[in-house]
C-alpha cells in the first residue's frame, strides 16, 4: 500500500494542512474512502484469518493491518497505534522490511498528530533508512516529504529546506509528477510562513505548470486554493476570488469535504479584507458546518478568530469575544504562538471598545509580546533558509567538482585522439580554405549585385514621383496661378477698373482653395512616396474631425446647397494618426462636394464592430460605374474627372486615401450606383481602454 501523501503547510493566517487532513490511500484508492474502505479492509483481513493455511506472519496479513492502522488515522488514534505496532512486531519476526518500513512510517504520523515531533522524527527517520535499504525509491521519496515536513513543524527550517531540496532531487530522477508538486508547494509555504509572499508565488506557479501535466483537477484546486490565501494576504483581492471560487466548483463537484472547509474560510477571508462582513460571516458558517465533522484545531484557529473579526465589524461584540475566546483557548492549549498573538489583537480591540482597560492592557502586552519573540524567529528563519540555500548550492557543486575529476582521465585519452583528428582536419582545412574564400567572394559579390538592383528600381520610382509631381504642377497649378498673375497684370495696367476686377474675387478665391487643397495633398503624398511618411498612432477623437472639416468645407457646400449631415458619435475613438486620417477625412468629404449637385446631402457615420471602426462617407451624387470603381484605388493611378460644377482635381485625393488608411492598419472601398451616389467606407482600429481612460 502506498504512504500518505503530505504537505507542509505553515499554520500562519489560513494556509492549508495537507498532512492532518490528507487520507493515507486517498490518490490511489479513490473509491475506497471513509467508511467502506475500511469495512473493506475488515472483510479482507476476515476472509484472510478463515483460511485453513492462515498465519499471523503473512506478509499480505501484515499489509492488510497497517493498511486498516492508516484508514483509521482520522476516526480511532488508539487503534491506529495498536494496529501499526502489531504490524511492525510481525514484520520484524518474519524479517520483512517492507512492513518495518510501512509501520514505522504510520507510526511517524501518529506521533506528529499528536505533537510528538521527537518521536514522529525518530521513526520516519528509521522508516527512510528502510526505504533505501530495499530500494523503494518512491516510497522513500514520500518518507523524505513528512519527515521535512516535521522538520518545519517543530521550528528546524534548515532541515526543513535541505530535506525538501532532497526530496525534489529524488523525485525528479523517477519522474514523480506528483511528489514534485506536493514538495515545491511545501517550499512554497516556507516563505508563507516568513510572509515572503512573492517568492512563494513563484513556486506556487512553478506547482501549476506540474499539476497541469498531472492532470487531476483537485490537485490544482488545492493549489489554488493555497494561493487564493496568499493573495488575500497580499491585499490582490481580485486574484484571491477568482482562484478561490476556481477551488470552491472542483471541490463541490467531487465532495472533497476537508478542502471544501480550508476554501469556505478563504473567501470569507477575502470578504472580511474587503470590509463585507455580513458575506465574510456567511462564508466562514459553511466552514463551521464541514469542521464539525474534522478534526484540525488549528484550522479551527484561523475560523474562530475570522468569525470573531467578522462579528466586530458588524458590532456583535459579545459573540465576537466568545469566538475569539474560543480560538484563543485552542491557541493557549497547542501552544500555538501565531494564533495567540493573532486572537490577542482581536481581545485586545473588544476589550479597549468596551473600556475594560484593564484587561486591554493584558492582551495587549501578550501580543507585543509575541509579535517581538515571532519578529526574532522570522529573522532567525529568513538567515536559516539563506545559509541552507547557500549550503546546498555548495554541496551540489562541489559534487560536481568531482564527477569532473573522475571524467577527466578518461577525457585525456579523447584529447590525444582529437589532436590526430586536429592535425586531419587542419590539412584537409588548408586545401579548402581557398574554395570557401572564392565561394565568399561569389556571395558578396551577388549582393552587392541585388543592391545595385535595388537602388536602381529605387532612382526608377523616384524619378517617376518627381515626373508626376511635375506633371500635376504643371498641369493643375500652373493654369489657376497663370490666371490669377494675368488678372493682376490687367488691373495694373488699367484694362480693367476695380468693379470688374472685383466681380472676379468669387473665381479666384475658388482657385486659391483648390490650389491650397492639391498643395496639401501633393505634399502628404510626396512626402509618403520619397521620404516614407511616419505614422504615429494616438488616442484621437473621430467626431473631432468630421466636425472640422464640416466647418472647412461648410463655404462648398453652402455654395452649392448641399446638406452635410455628422452621425459619428461624441464616444467614436480610434487607435490612429490624427494628422493621416485627418487628410482622409478632408479628401473623401471634398470628392462627395465635387460630385453632388445642388441641393444634394451627404452623411458622414461610423458603426462599432468587435475591434474597430467602420466610417463612411455617403452622397447623393452622379455614382460611378463598375470600371471606373476598379481604377480609383489602382496603384499609380492618376484618374481624375470634372465634378458637377466643374470643379478640378488632381486625381491624387483618393490613392492618398487609400495609402493613408492602410498605414493605419485599415482598409477602404468604395460602393456606388451610377446617378444615385457613391458610399466610401473606411477601418480604424478602436482605442484601447487603457488609452481611452488616459484620453
Amino acid at each position: 500500500m502506498t504512504p500518505a501523501l503530505t504537505y507542509f503547510l505553515p499554520s500562519i493566517e489560513l494556509s492549508k494542512k495537507k498532512t492532518t487532513l490528507f487520507i493515507v490511500v486517498f490518490l490511489l484508492f479513490a473509491s475506497l474512502q471513509g467508511q467502506h474502505a475500511k469495512d473493506s479492509l475488515r472483510k479482507e483481513i476476515a476472509t484472510l484469518q478463515k483460511q485453513q493455511n492462515f498465519s499471523v506472519k503473512d506478509t499480505a496479513y501484515i499489509n492488510l493491518l497497517a493498511n486498516l492502522g492508516s484508514e483509521l488515522r482520522f476516526y480511532h488514534a488508539d487503534s491506529m497505534l495498536l494496529l501499526s505496532k502489531q504490524a511492525l512486531k510481525l514484520s520484524k519476526s518474519v524479517e520483512y522490511l517492507h512492513g518495518e518500513c510501512k509501520s514505522y512510517f504510520i507510526l511517524g504520523n501518529y506521533f506528529s498528530d499528536h505533537g510528538d515531533s521527537a518521536k514522529a522524527i525518530e521513526y520516519l527517520k528509521k522508516a527512510n533508512e528502510l526505504a533505501t535499504e530495499i530500494n523503494d525509491r518512491s516510497f522513500a521519496v514520500r518518507i523524505q516529504n513528512d519527515l521535512s515536513g516535521e522538520y518545519a513543524y517543530s521550528g528546524d527550517y534548515s532541515k526543513a529546506l535541505n530535506g525538501y531540496l532532497l526530496g525534489i532531487e529524488k523525485a525528479a530522477e523517477i519522474n514523480d509528477l506528483k511528489m514534485l508538486s506536493i514538495i515545491n508547494e511545501n517550499i512554497a509555504n516556507l516563505y508563507v510562513s516568513q510572509k515572503d509572499y512573492t517568492q512563494a508565488l513563484e513556486f506556487y506557479k512553478k506547482v501549476k505548470k506540474i499539476n497541469t501535466k498531472i492532470g487531476d483537477e483537485v490537485i490544482m484546486a488545492e493549489t489554488m486554493s493555497n494561493m487564493a490565501s496568499v493573495y488575500a494576504d497580499m491585499n490582490e483581492l481580485e486574484y484571491a476570488m477568482y482562484n478561490i471560487n476556481s477551488s470552491i466548483s472542483a471541490f463541490e463537484k467531487n465532495e472533497v469535504t476537508d478542502w471544501l472547509a480550508f476554501a469556505y474560510e478563504v473567501k470569507g477571508k477575502i470578504y472580511l479584507k474587503e470590509g463585507k462582513f455580513k458575506w465574510a460571516l456567511f462564508w466562514y458558517r459553511q466552514g463551521e458546518m464541514l469542521h464539525n465533522k474534522l478534526q484540525d484545531e488549528r484550522g479551527q484557529i484561523d475560523l474562530y478568530n475570522g468569525m470573531a473579526e467578522a462579528y466586530l465589524g458588524q458590532e456583535k461584540d459579545s459573540i465576537s469575544k466568545s469566538y475569539a475566546l474560543r480560538a484563543f483557548d485552542i491557541s493557549q492549549k497547542l501552544n500555538f504562538k501565531e494564533g495567540t498573538q493573532k486572537c490577542a489583537s482581536t481581545l485586545y480591540r473588544i476589550s479597549k471598545k468596551h473600556n475594560d482597560f484593564k484587561m486591554a492592557l493584558v492582551y495587549h502586552e501578550l501580543y507585543k509580546s509575541l509579535s517581538d519573540t515571532l519578529s526574532r524567529n522570522e529573522n532567525k528563519k529568513s538567515l536559516t533558509m539563506f545559509k541552507t540555500k547557500l549550503k546546498y548550492d555548495k554541496q551540489k557543486q562541489d559534487l560536481i567538482l568531482e564527477n569532473e575529476k573522475a571524467l577527466a582521465k578518461q577525457k585525456n585519452y579523447v584529447y590525444a585522439a582529437l589532436g590526430i583528428l586536429i592535425i586531419f582536419l587542419a590539412v584537409t582545412f588548408l586545401i579548402r580554405r581557398n574554395e570557401h574564400l572564392q565561394k565568399k567572394l561569389n556571395i558578396e559579390l551577388k549582393s552587392n549585385q541585388e543592391e545595385l538592383e535595388k537602388s536602381e528600381h529605387k532612382l526608377r520610382e523616384l524619378n517617376s514621383t518627381k515626373d508626376k509631381l511635375f506633371s500635376i504642377i504643371g498641369h493643375d497649378l500652373r493654369g489657376p496661378i497663370g490666371a490669377f498673375q494675368g488678372l493682376l497684370k490687367l488691373y495694373k495696367d488699367g484694362e480693367v477698373n476695380q468693379k470688374e476686377f472685383l466681380s472676379f474675387i468669387p473665381k479666384l478665391g475658388a482657385d486659391l482653395d483648390h490650389i491650397s487643397f492639391t498643395l496639401n495633398n501633393l505634399l502628404s503624398w510626396g512626402q509618403s512616396q520619397m521620404n516614407g511618411a511616419i505614422t504615429k498612432p494616438a488616442v484621437i477623437s473621430l467626431d473631432n474631425l468630421v466636425v472640422d472639416n464640416i466647418k472647412l468645407l461648410s463655404e462648398i457646400a453652402t455654395n452649392k446647397s448641399i446638406k452635410i449631415v455628422s452621425r459619428v458619435s461624441a464616444n467614436t475613438l480610434a487607435w490612429s494618426d490624427g494628422n493621416q486620417i485627418d487628410i482622409v477625412i478632408r479628401n473623401l468629404m471634398s470628392n462627395a462636394l465635387k460630385f453632388t449637385p445642388e441641393n444634394g446631402m451627404i452623411t458622414i457615420g461610423a458603426s462599432e464592430k468587435t475591434n474597430h471602426w467602420e466610417i463612411y462617407v455617403r452622397d447623393t451624387g452622379v455614382g460611378m460605374d463598375r470600371e471606373t470603381q476598379a481604377k480609383i484605388f489602382a496603384e499609380n493611378s492618376n484618374h481624375t474627372t470634372y465634378g458637377t460644377n466643374n470643379e478640378k482635381g488632381t486625381g491624387l485625393g483618393l490613392s492618398l486615401c487609400k495609402e493613408m488608411v492602410e498605414k493605419n492598419n485599415g482598409t477602404i472601398w468604395v460602393d456606388s450606383i451610377p446617378r444615385k451616389g457613391s458610399s466610401f467606407f473606411f477601418t480604424l482600429p478602436k482605442a484601447k481602454n487603457e488609452y481611452q481612460k488616459t484620453a
